[in-house]
C-alpha cells in the first residue's frame, strides 16, 4: 500500500504559516510589542516550542500569557481554518493508502489540532518536530517518516505548502505535489484543491 505524508499548516489547515504571531500581539497593549518581536526574533521562541525545547505551557508563559491553556485552545479553535474538504478525501482514500502527518508544530497543540478537528482516525503515523526535536526540511525528519511507516521511499507521496520542505524529500526520492496557498514557484506537480488531489490519484 502507498502511503501519503501530508503536512498539516497550509494543506490541512489554510493557514500555511498559522496565526499565531499576530494573534499574540493582539492580545497584548502596543507597549508590550517589542519585548514580543524581541522573544520571536531573537530569542526564537517559536523555533524553540518547534523543536521542542520548552513546552507549551513554558512557551506561552515565557511570552507573556496568564493562562497558557486557555490561549493554545483559543488559538487552534477560534484562529486556524481547517479545510472542510480534507474529510471527504480521506473518507475515500485512507483505506486505499497510508496516511502519515509530518508537521513542524509544537507538541500539544499538534495533539490538540487532531483530536479537536477529529483527525487521528486518518493517520497511521504522525511525526512532529516538537517530538523528534527536528524541523523540516531538515533531512533527518524525513529518515525518522520513513522509519516509523517501514514504507520504502518510491512508495511515498509527500504533500506540503513549502517548496524547500518538497526539494529536501524528493532528494530522497520522494514523489512530491506542492499545495500551493501561497502562490509559489515549483517545477514539480502543483496542486490548489484536495479535488485535484483527487483526481491526480485516480489518473
Amino acid at each position: 500500500m502507498k502511503t501519503i505524508i501530508f503536512d498539516m499548516y497550509g494543506v490541512i489547515i489554510k493557514e500555511s504559516k498559522g496565526n499565531f504571531i499576530p494573534y499574540t500581539y493582539s492580545q497584548f497593549d502596543e507597549c508590550d510589542h517589542e519585548r514580543i518581536t524581541n522573544l520571536f526574533k531573537v530569542e526564537k521562541l517559536f523555533d524553540k516550542a518547534g523543536k521542542g525545547e520548552i513546552n507549551s505551557f513554558e512557551f506561552l508563559s515565557k511570552l507573556g500569557f496568564k493562562d497558557p491553556i486557555f490561549h493554545m485552545r483559543n488559538y487552534i479553535e477560534n484562529h486556524l481554518t481547517i479545510d472542510n474538504d480534507f474529510y471527504s478525501f480521506a473518507n475515500e482514500f485512507s483505506d486505499k493508502y497510508k496516511f502519515s502527518l509530518l508537521s513542524n508544530d509544537v507538541s500539544d497543540w499538534s495533539k490538540y489540532i487532531t483530536k479537536y478537528y477529529q483527525l487521528d482516525k486518518y493517520f497511521d503515523v504522525k511525526i512532529i518536530s516538537g517530538d523528534v526535536h527536528i524541523k523540516k526540511p531538515n533531512i533527518k525528519i524525513f529518515e525518522i517518516t520513513l522509519k516509523k511507516l517501514k514504507s520504502s521511499v518510491e512508495d511515498c507521496i509527500f504533500i506540503d505548502n513549502c517548496v524547500e520542505n518538497l526539494k529536501t524529500a524528493r532528494s530522497l526520492g520522494m514523489d512530491t505535489i506542492l499545495f500551493n496557498r501561497d502562490s509559489e514557484v515549483y517545477d514539480g506537480k502543483i496542486i490548489y484543491t484536495f479535488n485535484e488531489l483527487s483526481c491526480i490519484l485516480l489518473s
